[in-house]
């Protein structure tokens, strides 16, 4: 008997999808990405709506004083998933990302991972839905200009997002590198926005019925005072994620109705760290139910203090495991041991040197 017919071949059962960079790359162009966003801003919104299925816990985090690495659990009665992710300001200095993030999608009837994915270009994208989901019930009412303070990595998706889901078509740009605003002025001309490179953040919201703060720095920062916030406008604040880490002055948050993903989570990293503990906000999921008000008049600020949650990148994993298991962009990853006997393990492993 050759060596050949004592290596055990992987059966069906080993093998997992897998969806990397260039083929998520590949299928958000052949899909489109404002169609993409679209889709899946849909499959999170789904999800909200049964929010109390899901078993829920603020993430999992170990912190430095570079940055933060997080695991993000969730699951329904079909499906476990969770993300990992990581946050380090200053990796665009020494040419990495600030995050980069990868994720699984698994059976809750056998345990068994049924994709894993990249999730960097994927956590963009289901960031700017969920942005622009939420906006759809926040924002005011034919809002046409959207101020974008914090020019980096997720600027243009957010753009595209709130284009997709809004029809914004006004951009008005700034951060405290020149450099950055560049990039997102060329790149979102080129989409066919038009873009206003202001000198400030106080130029940038002039005008604006939405202010998006995106910024990536670890320190309690002022992104936006009091006085540059006007009666009726909508604040995405998206750069607040971990303790520590903030945005807004807090005149701001007292101004303002507050919304949230997942209030345990949110009091930690968001920018409701600055206030009370018991401090009254209202839960997304609820309002998508029509179990809470969302905009009630045309001058109440309304405020996002989005941090992420895990189960946006549930939804996000459950679209990408449709798209790419019908479209053929899943590759075949040899994850599991699979012996003829699942009591053998050991035998096919000194099979495997026979």
């Amino acid at each position: 008997m050759t060596d050949t017919q004592f290596a055990p071949a992987p059966s069906s059962l080993a093998y997992v999808p897998f969806l990397s960079v260039e083929n998520m790359m590949k299928m958000v162009h052949a899909i489109g990405v404002e169609t993409f966003l679209t889709e899946l801003a849909g499959y999170i919104e789904d999800d909200f709506k049964r929010w109390p299925e899901f078993d829920k816990t603020p993430r999992v985090a170990s912190h430095s004083r570079e940055g933060v690495i997080e695991l993000m659990p969730t699951a329904d009665s079909d499906n476990y998933g969770f993300k990992y992710v990581n946050g380090h300001p200053k990796n665009t200095n020494e040419g990495y990302q600030t995050v980069t993030a990868f994720g699984v999608l698994s059976s809750v009837a056998n345990g068994y991972p049924i994709l894993l994915t990249e999730m960097t270009v994927l956590t963009a994208l289901r960031t700017a839905a969920t942005s622009a989901l939420v906006a759809k019930y926040l924002a005011p009412e034919g809002s046409q200009t959207m101020a974008m303070i914090g020019n980096g990595a997720q600027c243009e998706f957010q753009a595209m997002a709130f284009r997709a889901l809004l029809g914004i078509e006004t951009l008005r740009l700034y951060d405290i590198d020149a450099s950055a605003t560049e990039k997102a002025v060329r790149n979102l001309t080129a989409q066919g926005f038009k873009v206003t490179a202001c000198k400030s953040a106080e130029e940038a919201v002039e005008g604006a019925e939405i202010i998006t703060t995106c910024t990536a720095d670890k320190q309690y920062a002022t992104i936006l005072t009091d006085n540059m916030v006007g009666p009726g406008v909508h604040i995405n604040a998206i750069g607040g994620d971990c303790p520590g880490k903030t945005e807004l002055h807090k005149d701001i948050l007292l101004r303002s109705s507050i919304f949230v993903e997942y209030p345990e989570q949110t009091r930690i990293e968001g920018e409701i760290q600055q206030l009370d503990e018991d401090y009254p906000v209202t839960e997304l999921w609820q309002v998508m139910l029509g179990q809470a008000q969302g905009r009630t008049d045309a001058q109440q600020i309304t405020l996002f203090d989005s941090v992420g949650f895990a189960i946006e990148d549930f939804s996000a994993l459950r679209y990408v495991h449709a798209k790419a298991t019908d479209g053929g962009f899943a590759e075949k990853l040899d994850l599991l041991a699979d012996p003829d006997d699942p009591r053998d393990l050991f035998g096919m492993l000194q099979r495997a040197n026979a």
